[in-house]
C-alpha cells in the first residue's frame, strides 16, 4: 500500500498499530485501516477526486466530512453512501459515481421484519460536549435517557482539537487538550447506567405524533420520547466565489477530521479562507502535521479569533492578509491557485490588488451555523424540547459543557426533580460565550534581573490556567476576573510550568543568569511542532509578538514538559539586549507569489452544489420577481438536492440581499422530513 499520505509521526497525537484492511475503488486494490471511512481511506491513497456530477460532469470530493452535504457520494458494494460516514469493510468494492447509477435488477427477493420502536423518558440528540454533558445530569439523577450520536465516537468535534482549551481549569478544564476533555466526559457518562448510547445513529426527522425516526447502523427505529435535548453542533457557512466547487475546496472541519482524528495528511499547501478560532487554529494544526500554510485571508481589519492563536501562526511564519478575500480558485479536476485581493469599503475586490499562490488545498473557515432543524420541528408539534452548545447559540467547546449541563438541570426540573441551577453555572457560562475584547498595548516595564516569565496575553479572553499553575501564586489578574489579562509580580522559580500550560504558547520564559557577562540569555519557548524541524545548535530566526523579525538564536536544548502531555520545551541562546523582545521563531520558509489572474465575471459560481446550480441561474429569478426559496426549488431546482439546502440555503439569501431584496420579503425553504437521506430498505425494515 501507498503510505506517503499518513502521517507517521505526530508531536501531540499517538500512531498506533492497525489492522489493514483490503478494499477496492474503481477496480483498483487498496489498503485502509480499520475503522476508516471511506474518504478517508481514500485520500491516504490519493485519491480526492470521487465521481463526477450527472448534470455537467463537475468533479466532486469531500467539502464538510460531517455527513451535512452530498458532496462525497459514492458506490459501495453498490448501494450510494457518503463516503465521510461509511466505515470501511474488508473487500468492500467502493466505486466512483460518474452520471447517475444504474439500478441493480429487481430479480431478488428481500426479507423485512417490520420498524423498530423504542420509548425513552429523555432523548439526547448529540454526543458532542453539550449533549454528553446533559445527559450525564440526567444520568447522576437516575432518568431513562437515550444519547445518539451519528458518529463512530463520542466527543463531537473535541475529537479534533489537540490544543490546550481556554477557559477555567476548575470549571472545564482549562489547558487541557480537546481530545483528552471528550474522554474525561465519555468515561463520566459511561459511569451512568440510566444512560443508554447509540452510536452511528442519526435522528433523521421529527413527527407530529411525537416520535423521532432513527436510522441505527442501517436500521430506521421510531423512538419515542417524552422529551428531547438537541445537542446536535453546528455546520460551517459556505463561501461562493470561482472555483469553490473544485475538489481541494473544503471546510476546516474536514481538513481536522483528516488530520487529527484520521492521521491523514491530505494536502501539501493549504491557504485557509477565515480569520476566527476555527481557521486560525486549523492552520496551526497543520503546521503540526508538516503541512505548508501559505496564507490566511480575512474580510474584516482585523481577525476575529483569540489573537494568541494570531500570533503564534503569524510567527511560524503564515502570512496574514486582513481587508481581503479570495476571489477565484482554479485548477482541472483539482485545486491548483488561489487568487486573493483587496476589498473596499463595500466589501467588493479591488481591481489590480490580486496576489495568486500555487495551493492544492483551500480551507473555508468563514462561520458556523446552528444545526437546529429538530429542534425547530419538535417545538412546532409541540414536544418538550431544549437546545444546547452550537445548536443553541454557536461558542467555544468550554462554553458548549456549561450550555449542555444548565440544559440538563432544566429537563430535571420540568420533570419535577429539585435540581437547582447554581448561578455561577450561568455566569461561567456567559463569560465563556464572550467574543474576545479589545487589545492592549504589550509592554514590558522593568528590568527584573534573575529568571522571570514574560506574558504575552493582551486581549480579554477567558483563560486562567498560568494563575492556577504558578506555585508561587505570583501570577494574578485584577480583580480575579477571569476575562483580565494576567501579570506576574514577585518572584519566579524558573520551574516554566506557566510555559506549559498556557493553551495559547503565550508565555515565555527568560533567564538571566546563564550568562555572567550579560552577552547572551536563554529563553524558553513552548514548542509542539514535529521535532525534525529544530535541533540543539541550530540556528533559528527570531520573531517579535507580532512576527517582526529580531535576529537569530541558539538551540541550546529541547526538553519534554511532565506536566502537559506532548508539549516541548525549546532553550533559546539569544542576545542579551533582545531576551524580552523575542517570543518565538520562524519555522514555514518566506511564501512566493505566483503570476495572479484578475478578477473575472463570477456569474458561472456554482451555488447549489448537490444540483451544481449557478449564481448566473439564480439571480436571473431574483430580478424576474422570485422571492420565494420554494418558488427556486421549482425552477432552477435549488435546495432539491441531498442536502435538502443546508449547504446553499444562507449563499441564497446573500444573493437576495445583493440584489438589494429586504429578506423579510423572502420564503425560505420550507423544511419537511427528512433532514438526512434515509435508504428506502431501511424504512421497509430490509435485513439485508
Amino acid at each position: 500500500m501507498t503510505d506517503q499520505y499518513r502521517i507517521k509521526t505526530h508531536p501531540i497525537l499517538d500512531v498506533p498499530t492497525r489492522r489493514e484492511v483490503p478494499f477496492t475503488f474503481d477496480g483498483r486494490p487498496l489498503i485502509a485501516y480499520e475503522g476508516e471511512v471511506i474518504s478517508t481511506a481514500l485520500f491516504a491513497n490519493g485519491v480526492h477526486v470521487y465521481g463526477h456530477h450527472p448534470k455537467d460532469h463537475g468533479a466532486q470530493g469531500i467539502f464538510c466530512a460531517n455527513g451535512q452535504c452530498s458532496q462525497c457520494l459514492v458506490l459501495a458494494d453498490d448501494v450510494p453512501v457518503k463516503a465521510c460516514m461509511t466505515q470501511v469493510a474488508a473487500g468492500m468494492r467502493v466505486r466512483s459515481l460518474d452520471g447517475l447509477p444504474e439500478l441493480p435488477a429487481d430479480d431478488r427477493s428481500v426479507k423485512t421484519s417490520g420498524i423498530g420502536a423504542r420509548h425513552v423518558k429523555a432523548l439526547v440528540i448529540g454526543g458532542g460536549p453539550s449533549g454528553i454533558s446533559a445527559a450525564i445530569e440526567l444520568g447522576r439523577a437516575g432518568i431513562d435517557t437515550l444519547l445518539i450520536d451519528d458518529k463512530h465516537e463520542l466527543g463531537g468535534k473535541l475529537t479534533l482539537q489537540t490544543h490546550g482549551f481556554f477557559g477555567s481549569v476548575a470549571d472545564c478544564w482549562a489547558g487541557t487538550r480537546g481530545i483528552d476533555i471528550a474522554k474525561i466526559l465519555t468515561a463520566d457518562l459511561r459511569s451512568h447506567e440510566s444512560v443508554e448510547v447509540w452510536l452511528n445513529a442519526s435522528a433523521v426527522a421529527v413527527f407530529r405524533d411525537r416520535k423521532v425516526g432513527v436510522v441505527r447502523d442501517g436500521r430506521y427505529i421510531l423512538v419515542e420520547p417524552e422529551l428531547i435535548l438537541v445537542a446536535t453542533g453546528a455546520r460551517e457557512k459556505g463561501l461562493a466565489f470561482p472555483g469553490c466547487d473544485l475538489p481541494g475546496v473544503y471546510g476546516a472541519g474536514a481538513f481536522q477530521t483528516l488530520v487529527n482524528r484520521d492521521l491523514v495528511r491530505p494536502t501539501e499547501r493549504l491557504f485557509i479562507v477565515g480569520g476566527g478560532n476555527v481557521g486560525l487554529i486549523a492552520g496551526y494544526h497543520a503546521i503540526q502535521a508538516s503541512i505548508e500554510v501559505v496564507g490566511l485571508v480575512e474580510a474584516l481589519p482585523k481577525c476575529g479569533g483569540y489573537k494568541v492563536h494570531l500570533d503564534k501562526l503569524k510567527r511560524l511564519g503564515v502570512p496574514v492578509y486582513t481587508s481581503h478575500t479570495v476571489v477565484r480558485v482554479d485548477g482541472g479536476e483539482h485545486v491548483e491557485k488561489v487568487t486573493i485581493a483587496a476589498i473596499d469599503e463595500k466589501w467588493k475586490p479591488v481591481a489590480g490588488t490580486e496576489r495568486s499562490f500555487d495551493v492544492d488545498t483551500v480551507l473555508i473557515a468563514v462561520g458556523l451555523s446552528p444545526v437546529d432543524e429538530l429542534y425547530r420541528k419538535a417545538g412546532d408539534f409541540g414536544i418538550p424540547v431544549w437546545a444546547a452548545g452550537d445548536a443553541e447559540e454557536i461558542a467555544e467547546a468550554s462554553a458548549a459543557i456549561f450550555s449542555g449541563k444548565i440544559a440538563g438541570r432544566r429537563i430535571l426540573g420540568h420533570m419535577g426533580y429539585d435540581a437547582e441551577i447554581p448561578q455561577e453555572w450561568h455566569t461561567t457560562g456567559e463569560i465563556l460565550r464572550s467574543k474576545p475584547g479589545a487589545w492592549a498595548d504589550f509592554v514590558i516595564t522593568e528590568n527584573r534581573g534573575g529568571v522571570y516569565p514574560i506574558i504575552r496575553c493582551v486581549e480579554e479572553i477567558p483563560c486562567n490556567p498560568c494563575i492556577e499553575t504558578c506555585p508561587l501564586h505570583h501570577i494574578d489578574m485584577a480583580g480575579g476576573n477571569i476575562l483580565r489579562q494576567p501579570e506576574f509580580a514577585g518572584d519566579c522559580l524558573g520551574c516554566a510550568r506557566c510555559v506549559t500550560v498556557c493553551p495559547g504558547l503565550a508565555v515565555v520564559l527568560v533567564d538571566e543568569r546563564s550568562d555572567p557577562s550579560h552577552e547572551t540569555a536563554l529563553i524558553t519557548l513552548p514548542w509542539e511542532i514535529a521535532d525534525d524541524n529544530i535541533k540543539p545548535g541550530q540556528t533559528v530566526d527570531t520573531v517579535g509578538f507580532e512576527a517582526d523579525p529580531i535576529g537569530t538564536g541558539t538551540v541550546k536544548a529541547i526538553k519534554r514538559s511532565a506536566a502537559n502531555g506532548k508539549r516541548r520545551l525549546v532553550l533559546l541562546q539569544v542576545p542579551f539586549d533582545k531576551r524580552q523582545r523575542i517570543a518565538g521563531f520562524r519555522v514555514q520558509e518566506a511564501i512566493e507569489e505566483t503570476e495572479p489572474y484578475r478578477i473575472p465575471p463570477d456569474d458561472d459560481t456554482i451555488i447549489c452544489r448537490c444540483e451544481r446550480v449557478t449564481k448566473k441561474e439564480i439571480v436571473e429569478q431574483i430580478r424576474a420577481g422570485a422571492r420565494d426559496m420554494n418558488q427556486l426549488k421549482a425552477t432552477v431546482r435549488t435546495g432539491m438536492g441531498a442536502c435538502g439546502g443546508k449547504t446553499c440555503r444562507e449563499l441564497i439569501l446573500r444573493l437576495f440581499r445583493e440584489e438589494g431584496v429586504d429578506l423579510k420579503e423572502v420564503t425560505q425553504f420550507t423544511d419537511r422530513p427528512f433532514v438526512a437521506e434515509v435508504p428506502l430498505g431501511s424504512f421497509a425494515g430490509l435485513n439485508e
